[in-house]
């Protein structure tokens, strides 16, 4: 974990916990986030070039899902596990008034926020959407990459192109920068493994 950064929210006082666990050969180690009526994430403290390295690939396993889970309201923006791809904000390329809204956030947080991003959720709902847009931002598009309980306590397998994804969801190229981030944002108990 000495490659990521804790990410808290201010309104929020418990925070879910993060652990690299292994099994008994110690052959395969993973990330294990736990709540229990809490929310926070981690956030890898690198960049990388997404035109580079434009696929994505992991594997995750929730041991539950949340009855009031729904992606396109902000009641229901609860998802047992999220993988964030954020593009890095470049204030030399944005038009004026993004430039002017990004400086008042620096100047407030210390850094400017996301420029935009891909977030990968394990949806409550049998969702048809590949994609929603979050209901509390449109820079950020939530892809369903699984829906119900049906895989509930199996790893599943994932992989994504992020450029496909994001160009799908936004109509154009993203930034070049981007880091990663986990995030357990539910204030229910539970356990999930990335």
């Amino acid at each position: 974990l000495e490659a990521w950064r804790p990410l808290t929210f201010p309104k929020i006082e418990r925070h879910s916990t993060y652990s690299i666990a292994t099994n008994a050969d110690q052959s395969e180690f993973w990330l294990r986030a736990e709540s229990d009526r809490s929310a926070s994430g981690v956030v890898w403290t690198n960049q990388y070039d997404v035109f580079a390295y434009p696929k994505l690939r992991w594997r995750w396993r929730v041991e539950n899902i949340y009855a009031k889970g729904d992606a396109t309201k902000k009641s229901g923006d609860d998802y047992p596990a999220r993988v964030y791809v954020i593009f890095q904000y470049d204030p030399a390329t944005a038009p004026a008034g993004k430039r002017l809204k990004y400086g008042f956030a620096k100047a407030a947080y210390g850094e400017y926020p996301p420029d935009s991003g891909l977030n990968y959720v394990w949806e409550s709902r049998d969702n048809p959407a590949e994609f929603v847009v979050s209901p509390y931002t449109d820079a950020m598009m939530m892809f369903l990459k699984e829906k119900g309980p049906a895989k509930v306590g199996q790893w599943v397998e994932e992989e994504t192109d992020v450029l496909a994804d994001y160009r799908r969801a936004f109509g154009k190229d993203p930034p070049r920068s981007a880091s990663l981030a986990v995030m357990q944002l539910p204030a229910h108990a539970g356990e999930r493994w990335l």
